[in-house]
């Protein structure tokens, strides 16, 4: 018989960590308690399912735990994961704050689940315009290997957060009663009715985003081969909920449209459909996948259209995934009776 795991969600009354809790709950995850953990002003909130938001601070009792969900950003990633991985827990994070270290594993539960077998206690999830980009690139990665990417992403302002969704609705609510918007303080520009072509954040002297940073860096680890040519822009768009992204890719080894749609068919988390879009895809876990289509330029290349809920799959689905690989492969057990 399973047993059941104590599960701490850490940024609990977020966008992802609301959603978290609600896969949590949807997938029927053997926990035997689930504690929300968030700011001190959140404590004492009462959530959805009766579950009470806890404090995360100098004061927090972090002993018990067999899993950590993180959603709380960067800086407390840094400062909080390795605390509750020293109490003995399994942190999945979903913040930048430990991507790029070379000892921690990157994981897509469906790309690269054997990362997994190497973790030490702590496991980073990829950015979520990656994440759903190599759900639909890895099985023609394994099949006639990539040589190169041009992508195009079509983000969502629910990437931003709860604040950036605010600011679309109101600003759209304003415009469309002749009312004066109220100015952007989330982005740079108005984001209703408009699109922002930079996505994420410049470092000095950087002409590229940390979003497109990101992708560039995370498709290449995550697949294994420093190798790949990745091209990236990155834009955000006046939608909701889910991304999407144009992608043009050039294989090492001929592949025909038919056979890479032949191959998407049969992946797991890939729903192959003629053109998907964001109100579809919205509240769904799978990557989907269209416009799969031969690039007349070069004799290797195809183009295709892919779109998933960024909130899930992009996020707490993908971090609940692997903390479900963790229990199937008994690592999850392995790292308790470790830290025992």
């Amino acid at each position: 018989m399973m047993r059941g795991y104590r599960v701490a969600v850490v940024g609990a009354t977020g966008v992802v960590g609301t959603t978290m809790l609600e896969l949590l709950r949807e997938r029927r995850f053997p926990a035997s308690e689930i504690v929300p953990f968030a700011t001190e002003r959140s404590a004492g909130r009462e959530l959805d399912g009766g579950l009470v938001v806890r404090a995360l601070g100098g004061e927090a009792d972090l002993g018990g735990f067999d899993l950590a969900l993180f959603s709380a950003g960067a800086a407390t990633s840094r400062e909080w994961a390795p605390r509750f991985v020293e109490a003995g827990a399994t942190v999945v994070d979903n913040s930048s704050a430990w991507r790029r270290d070379p000892s921690i594993p990157l994981v897509v539960s469906d790309v690269n689940p054997h990362a997994l077998e190497r973790h030490r206690g702590l496991i980073a999830n990829p950015n979520c315009s990656t994440m759903q980009l190599l759900v639909a690139l890895a099985p023609i990665h394994r099949r006639a290997g990539l040589e190169r990417l041009i992508v195009s992403t079509y983000q969502s302002v629910s990437g931003t957060g709860k604040k950036a969704v605010d600011e679309l609705e109101a600003q759209t609510r304003a415009d469309l009663s002749g009312g004066e918007a109220p100015a952007p303080e989330v982005y740079p520009e108005p984001i209703a009715f408009n699109v922002i072509g930079a996505a994420g954040n410049f470092a000095d002297g950087d002409d590229h985003t940390d979003e497109e940073r990101k992708m560039m860096f995370e498709t290449r680890k995550i697949l294994e081969d420093e190798s790949i040519g990745v091209a990236v822009t990155c834009v955000r768009v006046p939608v909701r909920v889910c991304h999407s992204e144009a992608v043009n890719l050039q294989t090492r080894e001929p592949l025909s449209a038919e056979e890479a749609r032949e191959l998407l068919a049969g992946a797991p988390g890939v729903i192959v459909e003629d053109v998907p879009t964001p109100l579809r895809a919205a509240g769904r876990d799978e990557v989907f996948v269209g416009r799969i289509r031969r690039d007349e330029s070069h004799p290797r290349a195809l183009s295709m259209w892919v779109v998933s809920d960024n909130l899930r799959k992009g996020a707490a689905t993908n971090a609940v995934q692997i903390a479900e690989v963790l229990i199937e492969r008994g690592l999850l057990d392995r790292r308790a009776s470790v830290a025992a």
